[in-house]
């Protein structure tokens, strides 16, 4: 029995990970071909392929952004991206998600320096990353901080805290390897050196 039980407890530590991360890989196929898929199903019908929703996002998206770089459709696109910084309501909740964006996969990605800081009264350390670094223009008095992201383990959701630049100590740790430790409760680190061990 105790085979048969250790073989079915590496059966799912093997097999639930694949699963889940196909489940996911397939909704997410799901959600980002019905983008444009569900516009165009109903006009091809039997000759829509799967998939094609998705080649069709993807295009639109790159022929927008060479527009974007054209001297008549770039003025177009600002103006627009003008209009919408100025409509309240609107530009809030447009310039979160463009900053988001920006953050991301912009000349300047947030969420690429892994910073480590002192809980206050303790002497335990959390796992951060830096989000900005200028703070003057948000509130001058915070010139001399630092906006720290920390996730909370097992979901993304966390805090983020404004912290002295002096307090905070930036480690060469690749941002991804920092993500995976605090989103899995420090366990992908212990994993990896039993690996290397063995």
């Amino acid at each position: 029995m105790k085979t048969v039980l250790k073989n079915f407890i590496n059966g799912i530590l093997t097999i639930v990970p694949i699963i889940l991360v196909i489940y996911v890989i397939y909704k997410t196929f799901l959600f980002l071909d019905g983008i444009l898929g569900n516009s165009l199903r109903p006009y091809l019908k039997d000759d829509y392929i799967p998939g094609f929703g998705l080649l069709t996002t993807v295009i639109l998206i790159t022929v927008l952004g060479w527009m974007s770089t054209k001297y008549i459709t770039g003025k177009i696109i600002k103006l627009i991206d003008y209009l919408l910084e100025k409509i309240p309501v609107v530009k809030t909740i447009y310039s979160v998600i463009k900053d988001t964006v920006q953050s991301f996969l912009g000349d300047k990605k947030s969420f690429s320096k892994v910073a480590l800081v002192v809980i206050p009264g303790t002497e335990m350390r959390s796992i951060g990353f830096i989000t900005s670094e200028e703070l003057e223009d948000f509130y001058s008095p915070l010139k001399d901080h630092v906006a720290v992201y920390i996730p909370q383990t097992f979901q993304v959701a966390g805090f983020t805290f404004l912290i002295p630049k002096e307090q905070v100590e930036i480690i060469d740790v690749k941002a991804e390897d920092a993500m995976k430790f605090v989103l899995s409760g420090g366990m992908t680190s212990t994993s990896k050196q039993k690996s290397e061990e063995k």
